[in-house]
């Protein structure tokens, strides 16, 4: 099987990295050539245009940073012209089933097969090839992609959600309801703490409670231990993703009060501290607001 991957970034460069290990002939593009430096080193082939990479794939893999860049790429490259009849359009990007149905109509037409597959885990399970991936699409076309999403993600974790387009959605639900953890963690965690609490007791009493969830038993920690607002998804995609999620509940016409309320406080974190701060930096809008940090002691 040819695998052509465009997008070499904090996730698509590990994740085509990934391909590379298990023995699987890998073609690939970026913007920048230097980012393809290590997959070069592993075999990678070189491909001097995106139209050119599709042309000679069974199946190929995009991983780019939302749908502008996904209809981009597949429409206005010619990538979605080049891709042989009966290939696969494997997306892994976080986009929308809306950016899909434009490059699908292309793809149809000339008997392209597509899958969305777009990924949780972040860079480290990008690198450790343990990505949750969420697929929709045909179950015919994913069991013949299975071997190589179970190359990039944990094979437990591949769940098949629906049709074209229930990827996208699961995936931007499930990036909206982390990033409302985190706001709502960091209001309750600041607020105890100020208020006179011990800020590991107060996490442990919330952990043994009903409002227990995965943000504050793991996720927080590399706040609290190291400082770590996790500057491997930046500011500006977290933005982004919080965007595409609330244009879609336009889209399905379902109020979302809470959900854009979280958007704005994140484009208030993004507009403080930059576009490349990490994606948990909202919490330190409220430590500054509350002129404290909320740090564990060392060996904790």
């Amino acid at each position: 099987m040819n695998v052509g991957f465009i997008g070499l970034g904090h996730m698509g460069g590990p994740m085509s990295l990934n391909l590379l290990r298990a023995g699987i002939a890998v073609t690939v593009h970026d913007l920048h050539r230097d980012a393809a430096e290590q997959q070069l080193a592993l075999g990678a082939t070189w491909a001097d245009s995106p139209a050119r990479l599709a042309a000679q794939v069974d199946v190929l893999v995009t991983m780019l940073p939302g749908p502008r860049q996904v209809e981009a790429v597949l429409l206005a490259t010619g990538v979605a012209e080049a891709l042989p009849a009966g290939s696969v359009w494997l997306d892994m990007s976080t986009s929308t089933p809306e950016a899909a149905r434009n490059v699908g109509v292309v793809l149809e037409r000339r008997g392209v097969h597509r899958l969305d597959a777009p990924v949780s885990g972040m860079a480290k399970g990008a690198t450790d090839g343990t990505l949750q991936i969420f697929v929709g699409g045909e179950a015919a076309v994913l069991q013949r992609c299975r071997p190589l999403l179970e190359v990039m993600g944990d094979p437990e974790r591949i769940f098949h959600v629906g049709g074209h387009g229930a990827g996208y959605t699961v995936k931007l639900m499930v990036n909206l309801l982390w990033f409302c953890h985190l706001v709502a963690s960091a209001e309750v965690l600041t607020m105890g703490v100020k208020a006179g609490v011990d800020l590991e007791v107060l996490r442990q009493s919330l952990i043994a409670s009903p409002a227990q969830s995965n943000f504050l038993e793991n996720d927080v920690l590399g706040i609290l231990e190291r400082g770590d607002y996790d500057e491997s998804f930046a500011m500006v995609l977290a933005c982004k993703d919080l965007g595409l999620a609330v244009d879609l509940s336009r889209d399905v016409g379902v109020p979302v009060e809470l959900s854009a309320l979280v958007e704005q406080i994140y484009r208030r974190g993004k507009a403080k501290y930059g576009d490349l701060a990490g994606e948990m930096i909202p919490v330190r809008l409220y430590e500054d607001l509350a002129g404290l940090e909320l740090r564990l002691p060392k060996g904790a």
